[in-house]
Formats: structure tokens, C-alpha cells, sequence
């Protein structure tokens, strides 16, 4: 075998990285894995839990990465829940993808694109084209530490709390490359073995961590195993390996919302059909409850997420395969003194049935009810901050590095802020108050 190319287990090499790399992580505590041979390869460092909310009310998210952030799908993902699920906290964000970058090119034009717009919370996703897609080699880990940690540092001292993804996975040694000298595998062991020092970046600048890698990897297997057909692969990372579609990109968007530390609490309706009364939690006002119809004001919606469950370029697919509705997206129906069996649960234009024993646990209507009447006003906020996020790559790839705005910076920053302002109103303006009616019928 070539000198070069790596053949060590990840548990022998990532003692190596440790010692190389000053870090709070005991090398012996590992991630759980699957006993299946597909991970046998891959032994990643425990990643810390996610903490305390770490977003406070009136933050300005800039969402920073490659060309996957330039996707402007899992960032959009971010902005829309943010907006809706909690609106209270009135977050802003702006994205800052660039293709084909890595952490040191962000360095280079963080000033100029990024600080000058003084974020409060930033996210962060490098490694992917950071690893060069080869295997893993001690100096190229040196040169993405001391940029990656670069990158932190200047955020934090400006002001900004930091949310440090790890890169993701890759599906297949992308064509781009135009080499076969390399296995998935090798490549994939590189990128877990970023991801470990990412976890050391993280903690020495007491920032959070959002394991992208870890997660989209057992998430793919979990998906090729559920989903993949004889005629059609299920690829998480996306159909040429690296840009993942919809559900990789849901994958992605819930690593940093847990990073964040929401507890996805959005919301309970609580029914006492022994007293015919209702009450609600956390941004619903009851209307009125009688003739076993509960009608609802909401000024907080629940995350939506449609698509065909076995496509990987579906959200709902993406959200079979990571607890997103049970850690994120909580919008729960609780039904006491129930006296028949089953109950239908009517809401919009779906009807789902229930026990006595699983209502009065308590049902997640977010994650069971795929179309309901929050659908259309959601459909309209994520538009809207669709058609904002597009507005921001202009504005810094085409705009910020012009010949026009090196002459006159000032300039192009203000014409642009002025185009860019009544997209982000509009942002504002859909997020409108939803009436809903749910019904509760006993099944005769």
C-alpha cells in the first residue's frame, strides 16, 4: 500500500489528533454506534451536549459556510424556524455562503463581508472542501485548525456567540475530483477526524458545537436502509456526494438548532372534555371551545415539513430519520377525562385517530399532521426569507467584491441595504396570526 494513503482505525488515529491538539475531550469517550460493519471504521470523539438557549431575543444570525450554505436551503431552514417558532425572540439572520470556499477564505473576507453588519450569534460550516477530499494528513489538520480557530476568534471578538459545525459526510468520491486513488471511506474518515477537532476548536473557545458529520452519517445509513430501492439510491449527502438535497439539508438544520439549545416547546392545547374547557400554552389564545371544536389564535407556528418519506430530497424524510419534531417542533394536544375509546382528531383538512390513553398523554399535531392549517402562512414566511437569502448572495459575491465597491465601499453597501431592507420586511409582514379549529369526535 502507498505511504500515503491511510489505513488506521479511527480510534488509534484520533489519540494522535488529541495529542496533537490541546483539547478539554478525553480521547477514550466515544460517540455509540451501530454494530453494523458500515461503522466500523469510524470511532468519533463524544461531542458535548448542547447547553442552555444560547440565542437571546433581537439577535442578528449570520449563517457562514461553503457552496452547501450557498445552497441556501439548510440556512433557510434556520431563518424560517427562527421567524416562526420563535417569534418572540425577534432573530434576524443574514447568509454568508460562498462556493468552493474553505475556512481560510472566509478569514480573508470576513471583514469585509460579514463583521460589517455586527452579528451577535454566528454559525459555522467548513471542512467539506478544508479536506481536499483525500485522506487525512497532520499538516493539512494543522492549516484547518489555526484558520478554523482564526475564524472563531475574530467572531467571538466581535462580539459574536459562535455555533462551530463540523463538515458532513460524503455519499461517494465526487466526479469533480476526477480521481479514483481515494475511497468513500477514506474520505469520510478524514472528515470525522475534522470533526473531532472541531470539537477541540469549540471547546478551547468555549463555543458550541454542531455535529454535522456524526449525524448525517448515521442518518445516510439510516436512510439507505430504510428508503433505497433496487432502481434508486438513498443519498443523504446528496445525489453527486457532497450537496445534500432536502433531507441532508434537514440534517443539517437541526444540528445547529439543537446546537443552539432550543427546546422545542412550541405550544400545548389542553382539553378537559369532563368540564368542556380548553386551554393553551406559549403563543395560542382559545377562541372558544364548545361542541367538542376547539378554536385557536396562534401567533406561533409549528415547523411544517412536507415531501414523499422515502425521497432524500424531501424535509419530511428528513425528519423520520432525526428527532426533529420530538426535540424541535412540540405542538401538542392533550384531551383529559376522555370516556370513549378512540377519539378522531380533526385538523384542516386531515383526520387522525387516537386512544383515550394517547391523548390524554398527550399527541405531537406537528409531527403527525404533515398538512395542516399552518401550512399556507408558513409556506409564505420561508418564501419570503427564500427570496432575501437570494438577495445576500448578490449583494456579497457579486456587489461587495465589484470594481464599483472597491472604489466606493460605503456606497455599495448602502444601495444594497436598500434593496435588501424591504425583503426582510416582507419576512416580517407574512408572519401573520393563524385561526384554526381543531375537532375532537368519538369514534361511534
Amino acid at each position: 500500500m502507498k505511504k500515503h494513503r491511510l489505513n488506521l482505525f479511527l480510534p488509534i488515529f484520533a489519540l494522535v489528533i488529541v495529542a496533537n491538539w490541546p483539547c478539554k475531550v478525553q480521547a477514550a469517550d466515544y460517540e455509540p454506534k451501530p454494530t453494523n460493519a458500515y461503522f466500523i471504521k469510524f470511532n468519533p470523539i463524544k461531542a458535548p451536549a448542547p447547553g442552555p438557549l444560547l440565542l437571546k431575543a433581537g439577535d442578528r444570525l449570520a449563517i457562514i459556510g461553503d457552496s452547501i450554505t450557498e445552497q441556501k436551503i439548510y440556512s433557510r431552514i434556520i431563518e424560517t424556524y427562527l421567524t416562526v417558532c420563535v417569534p418572540e425572540l425577534k432573530i434576524t439572520a443574514r447568509q454568508f455562503g460562498w462556493s468552493g470556499e474553505t475556512a481560510e477564505g472566509f478569514l480573508r473576507r470576513m471583514t469585509n463581508d460579514c463583521l460589517r453588519f455586527n452579528p451577535t450569534v454566528a454559525t459555522l460550516s467548513y471542512g467539506m472542501n478544508d479536506h481536499r477530499y483525500r485522506p487525512f494528513d497532520v499538516k493539512n489538520g494543522d492549516w484547518y485548525v489555526a484558520n478554523y480557530s482564526a475564524v472563531v476568534s475574530s467572531l467571538q471578538n466581535a462580539g459574536a456567540r459562535v455555533v462551530l459545525g463540523s463538515p458532513g459526510c460524503v455519499g461517494k468520491v465526487p466526479g469533480w475530483t476526477k480521481s479514483s486513488a481515494y475511497t468513500r471511506d477514506e474520505l469520510n474518515v478524514n472528515l470525522c477526524a475534522l470533526r473531532d477537532l472541531d470539537i477541540a476548536i469549540a471547546q478551547n473557545a468555549n463555543a458550541r458545537f454542531a455535529d454535522i458529520f456524526w449525524t448525517m452519517f448515521k442518518a445516510g445509513y439510516e436512510g439507505e436502509q430504510r428508503y433505497a430501492t433496487t432502481n434508486e439510491s438513498y443519498m443523504i449527502s446528496g445525489k453527486d456526494g457532497v450537496h445534500p438535497g432536502l433531507a441532508g439539508q434537514l440534517v443539517m438544520a437541526y444540528s445547529f438548532l439543537r446546537a443552539m439549545g432550543l427546546d422545542g416547546d412550541l405550544g400545548t392545547f389542553t382539553v378537559d372534555l369532563g368540564a368542556q374547557t380548553a386551554t393553551a400554552t406559549g403563543g395560542h389564545a382559545v377562541e372558544s371551545f364548545a361542541n367538542n371544536t376547539l378554536s385557536v389564535v396562534s401567533t406561533r407556528y409549528p415547523f411544517c415539513a412536507g415531501g414523499e418519506i422515502n425521497s432524500d430530497n424531501s424535509l419530511r424524510s428528513g425528519t423520520t430519520l432525526v428527532p426533529f419534531f420530538e426535540e424541535l417542533s412540540r405542538f401538542r394536544l392533550v384531551v383529559k377525562n376522555a370516556t370513549a375509546p378512540q377519539y378522531q382528531i380533526i385538523w384542516g383538512q386531515t383526520t387522525n385517530t387516537y386512544t383515550t390513553a394517547q391523548l390524554a398523554s398527550g399527541v405531537n399535531l406537528a409531527a403527525d399532521f404533515v398538512e395542516n392549517p399552518f401550512c399556507d402562512a408558513y409556506k409564505q414566511v420561508n418564501d419570503a426569507v427564500a427570496a432575501k437569502q437570494a438577495y445576500e448572495t448578490k449583494q456579497i459575491k457579486q456587489v461587495f467584491h465589484s470594481k464599483e465597491a472597491r472604489a466606493d465601499m460605503d456606497k455599495a453597501v448602502a444601495d444594497t441595504e436598500a434593496e435588501r431592507a424591504p425583503l426582510a420586511a416582507a419576512i416580517a409582514s407574512a408572519m401573520v396570526p393563524v385561526r384554526h379549529s381543531i375537532v375532537i369526535r368519538p369514534v361511534q
